[in-house]
């Protein structure tokens, strides 16, 4: 798949991320968007990340700009940082896809790049190569200040007595994560240290990667179990019982423990959050552009999340030890401790019981290219008997369709489908909602592979 540059910035094969692709990418940045005080640059531990970090560096530096070397770090605790020194940045990562491909993530100064941010970056592509010589220094503190940032909003003693095993595999923020629990008092077993680069999404665990997590647990007798993606900005989490909850469940309990007003959040994620009371809740098109955007519209005390589980803070909060302030890219340590302080020392799984009873599951089909992909989706959105013959093969019929982002259709029986190809990689996401999870697990059984055999045909 040809390098795209679209809402999480420029992914594609590491053999097509070329220095001239990049250096490209890098000055039509520079030309498009606000660099403020320099570029922070950060990257996870993909074995291509620090070439492609050193690409990045050399083109900034010859357009003139004052870089900011951040090394191997979370995406969160880059934003972060460049945020603090009032920034632009890029972080170097793929985030869950596989490690033949890579990707740049841009900020400006405010935050995460926007939709009218891209189309900038996109016309302003093609600029020649400047010869100035900017300055290159490196910041090894941007993790410490990242750690720091909610022992201090939560205490050393908010998870006393737990014990939070961590599921280290290749996360960049792997080590950082392990220090915040233990200073938040818990103790912090480690599993699955991985020095080989390993494709987690926490919004799709595999079953085998899901019955390790479920043995972990059991066999250690942890209180839950915690996890990140490859570049620490979603969020893992499994109970003491070792089932996974839900990164949008994480989302909804995190928003109600922060004291948010209004929500925003894709329509892919739970639709229970409309039930827990909040002032106004806020459907976007899933990415967390779309959902930035909705947030800087709503103001206020103002929180987004995913579905899978990145957390945006909209507002400067107050933890159970003090203040938390507004960081508006997706973090994967917000909604983890949260839950876990918000459990108050009972089972992870009591807390997730008090939500509203919707259980949502998310998957993939791998390797399914857009040029199938696309065309098929297109056929299902504009005929209804297309529609109609699909669902049969599940046994269900159509209630009603939503086409926010791809196409989401509302069952008569209760529950939803919701069908959309990947915007950046090429995968096939379904989305499923049901009253229960028994009926929530059959509906994605029988999607995927319904799905599958449409695909493959």
């Amino acid at each position: 798949m040809a390098p795209k540059f679209g809402t999480s910035g420029l992914r594609g094969l590491v053999t097509e991320l070329t220095p001239a692709l990049i250096a490209d990418h890098i000055r039509a940045f520079a030309a498009a968007c606000e660099t403020g005080a320099g570029l922070f640059v950060g990257r996870d531990l993909r074995p291509s990340s620090p070439r492609i970090a050193g690409d990045v560096i050399l083109a900034a530096r010859d357009l003139g700009l004052e870089v900011t070397d951040c090394g191997a770090l979370p995406t969160p605790a880059l934003a972060l940082a460049a945020r603090t020194a009032g920034a632009a940045a890029v972080m170097i990562t793929g985030s869950h896809i596989p490690a033949d491909r890579n990707g740049l993530k841009f900020y400006t100064p405010r935050g995460e790049i926007g939709k009218a941010d891209e189309a900038a970056i996109l016309a302003a592509l093609g600029r020649p190569a400047a010869g100035r010589a900017g300055g290159l220094r490196q910041d090894m503190t941007a993790g410490a200040d990242f750690v720091a940032r909610y022992v201090t909003a939560c205490g050393a003693q908010a998870l006393a007595g737990r014990r939070i095993g961590v599921w280290s595999h290749s996360a960049v923020g792997r080590d950082m994560l392990s220090e915040i629990l233990r200073g938040l008092g818990a103790e912090v077993p480690e599993f699955g240290r991985s020095e080989t680069f390993i494709p987690v999404d926490t919004e799709a665990v595999d079953p085998a990667s899901a019955a390790q997590i479920a043995a972990w647990v059991r066999e250690a007798g942890l209180d839950a179990l915690v996890s990140t993606d490859g570049d620490s900005d979603r969020p893992l989490l499994a109970d003491e019982a070792g089932r996974i909850v839900p990164g949008d469940i994480l989302g909804q309990i995190t928003a109600q423990v922060l004291g948010a007003e209004t929500v925003v959040t894709p329509v892919s994620s739970n639709s229970g959050v409309m039930q827990k009371g909040f002032a106004r809740v806020i459907r976007t098109k899933i990415g967390s552009p779309f959902v930035i955007g909705a947030m800087e519209q709503a103001g206020g005390r103002v929180t987004g999340y995913e579905a899978n589980g990145g957390f945006l803070l909209g507002f400067d909060a107050e933890g159970p030890a003090g203040p938390i302030t507004a960081l508006p890219t997706r973090d994967c340590i917000l909604p983890l401790v949260m839950v876990l302080i918000a459990a108050q020392g009972g089972p992870v799984s009591a807390r997730v019981a008090a939500e509203p009873p919707v259980v949502t599951l998310a998957d993939r089909l791998q390797e399914i290219a857009p040029e199938v992909s696309q065309p098929f989706l297109a056929s299902l959105t504009g005929d209804q008997d297309a529609r109609a013959a699909f669902l049969s093969r599940l046994g269900q019929t159509e209630a009603g369709t939503d086409l926010t982002d791809g196409l989401r259709i509302m069952l008569a029986g209760g529950g939803v489908l919701h069908l959309r190809p990947s915007g950046n990689a090429p995968e096939f996401r379904l989305y499923v909602e049901a009253g229960d999870e028994t009926r929530a697990r059959r509906l994605m059984k029988d999607g995927l592979a319904t799905l599958r055999a449409a695909l493959s045909a």
